[in-house]
């Protein structure tokens, strides 16, 4: 039987800064926390809503746990990483103020989306002796830092690097994100299932593994299943500013949608170009062009129209959902992305696994434990099928001996600057 965690925590909407953070197990500092937490959820939502009812508060799972973060905090991807790392601190908090005889020390490091960088701060986080690694954010640096991650015996759980070089051949890297082999299956069948196109174009990245990895799955699906595609063209990180010969090859073959396996900022300036040039497809894009909305002078109205495969919508009305984005707009002025979700999920999902352990092997306590010790205990509880977790981005989230997740994608489609959901 599928074991279905539960628990209520309180919300709390804090300022974030990005430092290690931890709060002190005392008690009556506990209760105080609570009662500050309470009050500010009152004053963001107007009552104190439960953030899940999908992990559960353990009893039996003591200590203070070092969570590490990797991610761009800066450079052109710090949408992601600074998503990541604000979302991450949320939960932090809320676990913090709910579990009695339990913190969670949290310490992001920018890597600035570079592997070299990215190895770096890996580095920096085993010197501050981390247990675990939420991270990292994107998918180069990733395989990177889980090649020494498994050599070391450190525990990973990337909420966005979804390549499957992340987790090949490395038995302790976990995604809460969709594999890239997934993405392009889904999206492809999407795409035919709602009708959305009979002549289909595709935009990708050829020296990023992120944007191949989709788009060969997306080809291989589209065969199989009779859905046209009548351009291919690609760019490389060294050309993504002029668009104008993939946009006109598109419109030549007469595609009505253009799938886009890429990150926002290429995505930006292809329906900028599209848009001078009078080309107005449909534009359907994957989980890296979310935060496209949040780049800093980009035209939103471009947008319009343009669908997403995501696991997370800011405009969906259970009480989780309006109760993170109302703490994370609190915190940060903002409206959390997908990668926040996948973090805030993350973060949940480790403590989830601490505590299933805890419940089931007569208590943990995991002050001054070694990162290898944790790494086999995760291990065993992220392969295990009894153990799954609810949160933001999916309900009875399960992972795969590979490291993949298995949850249901979800659609959005931008209207009026915001995203809302199929």
């Amino acid at each position: 039987m599928k074991r279905r965690v539960l628990a209520t925590v309180l919300a709390m909407a804090m300022a974030f800064s990005f430092t290690a953070c931890g709060s002190s197990s005392d008690s009556a500092a506990k209760s105080e926390s609570k009662a500050e937490a309470t009050e500010e959820t009152a004053e963001v939502e107007g009552e104190t809503v439960a953030y899940n009812e999908a992990v559960t508060i353990s009893e039996n799972l003591t200590g203070t746990l070092k969570l590490g973060c990797i991610g761009p905090l800066t450079g052109g991807a710090a949408l992601y990483g600074t998503a990541v790392a604000n979302a991450g601190k949320i939960a932090v908090e809320e676990i913090n103020a709910a579990a009695e005889g339990f913190d969670i020390e949290f310490n992001a490091q920018d890597d600035e989306h570079d592997a070299e960088k990215s190895v770096n701060a890996y580095n920096n986080l085993k010197d501050w002796d981390v247990q675990a690694i939420v991270g990292t954010v994107t998918t180069t640096p990733c395989v990177a830092v889980s090649a020494e991650a498994n050599a070391d015996r450190v525990f990973m759980l990337t909420p966005s690097a979804s390549a499957t070089s992340v987790t090949a051949d490395k038995d302790q890297t976990y995604q809460l994100c969709f594999s890239d082999p997934n993405q392009g299956l889904a999206s492809a069948q999407y795409i035919k299932d709602n009708n959305l196109a009979e002549k289909v174009a595709i935009i990708y990245n050829n020296s990023d593994a992120y944007s191949t990895g989709i788009y060969q799955t997306f080809v291989e699906k589209a065969k199989e299943i009779d859905l046209e595609v009548v351009s291919t063209t690609t760019f490389t990180d060294d050309t993504a500013n002029d668009f104008s010969v993939q946009l006109a090859d598109a419109q030549k073959n007469g595609a009505d949608l253009v799938f886009l396996p890429i990150y926002y900022t290429p995505a930006s300036l292809i329906l900028q170009q599209a848009s001078t040039s009078g080309y107005a497809p449909t534009f359907f894009g994957v989980d890296g062009m979310d935060g496209i909305l949040s780049l800093e002078g980009f035209d939103t109205s471009l947008a319009e129209g343009v669908l997403l495969l995501t696991p997370f919508s800011a405009d969906a009305e259970d009480a989780l959902t309006k109760s993170f984005v109302a703490k994370y707009q609190a915190a940060n002025k903002d409206v959390p992305n997908q990668f926040a979700a996948d973090s805030y999920d993350s973060v949940y999902a480790i403590y989830a696994a601490l505590g299933y352990y805890a419940d089931n092997n007569g208590g943990l306590d995991v002050t001054g434990m070694g990162y290898d010790e944790i790494c086999e205990i995760l291990i065993s509880v992220f392969s295990d099928s009894n153990f799954n977790v609810d949160g933001l981005t999916g309900e009875g989230m399960t992972w795969t001996a590979a490291g993949e997740v298995n949850k249901a994608p979800k659609a959005v489609v931008i209207k009026d600057g915001v995203y809302v959901g199929m």
